[in-house]
């Protein structure tokens, strides 16, 4: 993969592969990390109505136990030469109605990340992964499993 080819679901990875190139004048290259892009995703989502937050994987919540602050967790950003797609695992609040708060992301980041970045997203996935009530405490994985 080339650097503005690579796939990025962590904070974890070499910088230089991790970057899209957008620009280059006499002046020199415009870039920018998928980790930026990913939190210009998890703001935008994160304001729509009924999310609660982003769900983090297996890999995030290492990431997590090691220290890590990852602003991408639950975001996965591939760039290519000439656009963005997303993916955007959230935790919807108990309830709403999925499909229409999932379009909603959808407009939202698409919007946000076209608006700020100057590139054309392609697509914007909008994972479920959880629903639970606005005022309950996230479960930890070893409580989902005794479920």
């Amino acid at each position: 993969m080339t650097a503005t080819q690579h796939e990025s679901d962590t904070g974890v990875e070499h910088p230089d592969l991790s970057v899209a190139a957008l620009d280059t004048t006499s002046d020199g290259h415009v870039r920018i990390h998928n980790n930026v892009v990913a939190m210009i995703a998890r703001l935008a989502a994160l304001r729509v109505p009924g999310v609660l937050e982003m769900a983090g994987s297996f890999v995030d919540g290492l990431a997590s136990a090691l220290g890590r602050k990852t602003g991408d967790r639950g975001i996965r950003v591939e760039i290519d030469s000439e656009s963005i797609t997303l993916e955007l695992s959230v935790v919807l609040e108990y309830g709403v109605q999925m499909a229409e708060i999932a379009r909603h992301i959808q407009r939202e980041v698409r919007h946000d990340v076209e608006k700020m970045t100057g590139q054309p997203v392609k697509a914007v996935h909008v994972v479920v992964q959880n629903v639970r009530l606005p005022n309950a405490e996230p479960s930890t994985q070893k409580e989902e499993e005794a479920t």
